[in-house]
């Protein structure tokens, strides 16, 4: 027997309550800039990705829909890795939700307390807080449009990821200073996860972007465990907690040094991917925006004008679009293409708008490339993983990193662009 279809008046009613629902909960939004109307579907897709029960926002609702279609980069993102949380967390205190903000803090800080035995993070997670996350093929189906193995999963649970220590502590600074002060009790976890750190920060690891080729010595790594100890130490320092702080300064500024030698490649004059290559990557944009370099530092704009090239010039934008890197320079384990990487878009769209504050021409670069950018999202202002040179979504849809990464761009660049 069917159901009886709902009467017309009730599901008038049920549509209004939830249209009121959406509408009160957008009014919470402190954004009043330019482009308001993205800025306010990118917070909707962040609330939908977000599972209530446990304050936990996945990755993207979605698995194995492909990078290339009919290839093999075809991944499960049905998971919370800790870098997307932290700056998650980030976008969300900056536009004002910070039930939001708290809740998935809360999230954050129950992964804190079952660090392993060794003080580290996994660098992701289940909804509910699982570790497993084993991957496996689904050999049986096809796949989107062919592109096979459809995977569910995520074999890079384990992989060693260095980066995630600096995301996570510099969304929790940020929370202590924009949402609650935490608790002497969190920061007895993060002062182990810290101390885990100092110990293993010189180690090669798999990189921000999950290479399946093998470890090496990527700078953005570096870079973001330097940000774990200089947003240690602010911390002890504002709020006057207990730590190790001469350990600290001296592995801090250890790597410092070292990245200024070893990540930099002087005749390129530029930041590289990784020890000993002359590689670009596109996650170097960030340097500046964590406040590693000035944004006016020469190494900086250096580095900036070389991955702001097309790939023929040696550079990684096309189209005002950002590949993450070089696919024929990184051996990254994976046949096949892919696109280019949304977030490293609104990346490029925040260096150059820092460096704008000395350089006008810079900061209305930094418009065009965000104003074309927004383009790209499909009719209901979404984004995937990736845009393809044909301007298709590719990859897992829609994607959080993607939305937090427009949100963070918009509110600087529009604060940089005044009123």
């Amino acid at each position: 027997s069917s159901m009886a279809p709902c009467p017309e008046n009730h599901a008038e009613e049920l549509f209004k309550q939830t249209v009121d629902y959406w509408r009160r909960w957008l009014s919470q939004c402190t954004y009043t800039g330019r482009w308001r109307e993205m800025v306010y579907r990118s917070a909707l897709v962040l609330k939908l990705l977000t599972f209530q029960p446990t304050g936990a926002i996945v990755a993207a609702p979605t698995c194995s829909l492909p990078e290339g279609v009919g290839g093999v980069r075809n991944w499960d993102y049905r998971y919370t890795w800790i870098r997307d949380a932290a700056f998650t967390l980030y976008g969300l205190l900056r536009i004002g939700f910070t039930d939001e903000a708290s809740a998935f803090m809360h999230w954050l800080e129950a992964r804190c307390h079952e660090l392993n035995p060794d003080g580290s993070l996994q660098i992701m997670y289940g909804i509910d807080g699982r570790h497993q996350l084993t991957e496996e093929t689904l050999n049986h189906l096809e796949g989107y449009r062919g592109s096979r193995p459809v995977r569910v999963g995520n074999g890079a649970y384990n992989q060693l990821q260095l980066d995630i220590y600096g995301e996570l502590l510099d969304s929790v600074y940020l929370y202590n200073k924009y949402g609650t002060p935490i608790s002497y009790d969190l920061w007895k976890h993060l002062r182990r996860m810290i101390n885990w750190v100092c110990d293993n920060w010189h180690r090669a690891d798999e990189g921000v972007w999950e290479v399946r080729g093998g470890q090496q010595h990527f700078v953005y790594s570096k870079l973001m465990c330097w940000v774990a100890l200089d947003r240690g130490l602010r911390l002890a320092d504002k709020r006057s907690f207990p730590a190790d702080r001469d350990r600290w300064l001296k592995s801090r500024d250890a790597i410092y040094e070292e990245i200024m030698a070893m990540g930099w490649d002087a005749d390129r004059k530029a930041f590289i991917q990784r020890y000993g290559s002359t590689t670009l990557d596109a996650a170097n944009l960030m340097m500046s925006l964590v406040f590693f370099v000035s944004p006016t530092d020469p190494r900086m704009l250096n580095t900036l004008d070389a991955i702001n090239r097309t790939p023929e010039q040696g550079g990684l934008v096309s189209n005002g679009l950002v590949y993450r890197y070089n696919l024929s320079e990184t051996q990254d384990g994976l046949d096949g293409e892919e696109g280019t990487f949304n977030i490293c878009t609104f990346w490029l769209v925040e260096a150059m708008t820092r460096a704008g504050q000395a350089d006008r021409s810079r900061l209305e670069e930094a418009r065009l490339v965000f104003e074309q950018m927004l383009g790209y999202a499909n009719h209901l202002g979404l984004y995937a993983e990736e845009t393809g040179h044909h301007g298709e979504a590719l990859g897992n849809f829609p994607q959080a990193f993607t939305h937090l990464a427009l949100i963070s761009a918009a509110f600087n660049l529009d604060r940089a662009l005044g009123k």
